[in-house]
């Protein structure tokens, strides 16, 4: 089960990194926290590059270096935060959706909507997401 102190966490930790974003394209700078089912928390930026497609999104930052020091069997996620400085509607993008999939199928969201930020799931975002 996920807390609302967890979630709180996530958030602020979330808000914390998202400073550190390399946005100088979109001037448009998000943060992520993921927290992992052993209580590890891990926090990714955005990175924007000239050429867009090699733009890696806050989310995936967080979650590839829970991979990167852990190994991809440990990494199972049970919640993601993101936010971005503009306070803008801003859920995972589709990339994003898919690996946390990959990690957390079962995972809850929270991001800022329309009216503060919002709760999800990722079955709900992504009901019918690839599986090999």
């Amino acid at each position: 089960m996920v807390s609302q102190e967890h979630k709180e966490r996530l958030l602020k930790l979330a808000r914390e990194v998202q400073n550190n974003a390399y946005a100088p394209y979109s001037n448009f700078r998000v943060g992520a926290a993921v927290l992992l089912e052993n209580g590890e928390v891990f926090a990714g930026c955005n990175v924007e590059n000239a050429s867009y497609g090699l733009t890696n999104c806050a989310e995936r930052s967080a979650i590839f270096a829970a991979v990167s020091k852990l190994g991809a069997a440990r990494v199972k996620i049970l919640a993601v935060a993101v936010v971005n400085d503009h306070d803008a509607p801003c859920s995972p993008c589709g990339a994003c959706r898919q690996v946390i999939a990959e990690f957390g199928s079962e995972a809850v969201l929270w991001y800022q909507g329309q009216n503060g930020i919002q709760e999800s799931t990722l079955r709900h975002l992504l009901p019918d997401s690839f599986r090999l």
